[in-house]
């Protein structure tokens, strides 16, 4: 049984066909020789919501491999705590690896990139993502599961790789996410098909669809996320949270790591 829990990337949000959103699971599920395939994420979910709500519903499914991703609508909060989200992941990966299932997550890549965001309110971003991926270093060596890392993925940060949106990956990008978890659940050990990468499934996006979504959707949207992340624009650039110390793998965070 393979198990999806996250957000709205796992809902398959970007890859639109007829019927509704289909995303990397179907995709994946359909290469995965194991029986069953259940998603449990949900649009706009947090680390702690994937651990509080969508675990226990996975957990009862008796789940041979699972992939977990979450953490980016963390990172757009004001009340961002990459210890809490270490204390969440770091419950959701154990629990899962105890019940038997293969664990696949992610690094995250630089959004701000992506979505073209102001200079320095992509750096605000980008720390705060460099922030979450250092617990998930964490996290993936103490409990041995398997990680992609979508700042390396080949592909990455082309325009044909992300939705109109340029927050979620097109068909394109849903498949390279599916064709990469299919590699990481191989070599742990499951039996699993290759993607393939060829697109057939909604319209072709220009240039000028993205640049018109900008304009009229997208800069509307990070106005009104601004309001959790604009403030730290004009703060004491001093009293932002120190980086977080990777502790040896193994190890619990002691409390002086600086994850607040």
């Amino acid at each position: 049984m393979l198990v999806l829990l996250g957000d709205s990337t796992a809902v398959g949000i970007g890859d639109l066909v007829p019927g509704g959103w289909r995303g990397f699971g179907p995709l994946l599920s359909s290469a995965f020789e194991d029986n069953g395939y259940r998603n449990f994420a949900v649009s706009g979910a947090r680390v702690a919501d994937v651990r509080h709500s969508q675990l226990p519903e996975a957990l009862r499914c008796g789940p041979t491999a699972a992939v977990v991703i979450a953490g980016v609508n963390d990172t757009l909060r004001s009340d961002f705590s990459a210890r809490r989200m270490h204390e969440d992941l770091d419950h959701i990966c154990r629990s899962l690896t105890a019940a038997g299932a293969s664990v696949v997550t992610v690094r995250f890549h630089d959004q701000g990139r992506v979505f073209k965001l102001p200079g320095r309110l992509r750096r605000v971003l980008k720390d705060r993502i460099d922030e979450y991926n250092r617990v998930v270093d964490v996290v993936v060596a103490r409990h041995g599961v398997r990680c992609v890392d979508l700042h390396a993925l080949p592909g990455a940060y082309e325009l044909e790789t992300w939705a109109v949106d340029r927050l979620h990956p097109s068909e394109r990008g849903h498949r390279m996410l599916a064709r990469a978890f299919a590699a990481e659940l191989r070599a742990a050990g499951h039996r699993v098909g290759d993607v393939g990468l060829e697109c057939s499934g909604g319209r072709e996006l220009t240039v000028w669809h993205h640049v018109a979504w900008l304009v009229v959707k997208g800069i509307p949207w990070l106005w009104r996320r601004g309001a959790d992340l604009v403030p730290l624009l004009w703060g004491d650039e001093e009293r932002a949270e120190p980086p977080v110390a990777v502790p040896v793998p193994g190890d619990v965070l002691p409390a002086d790591t600086g994850l607040a």
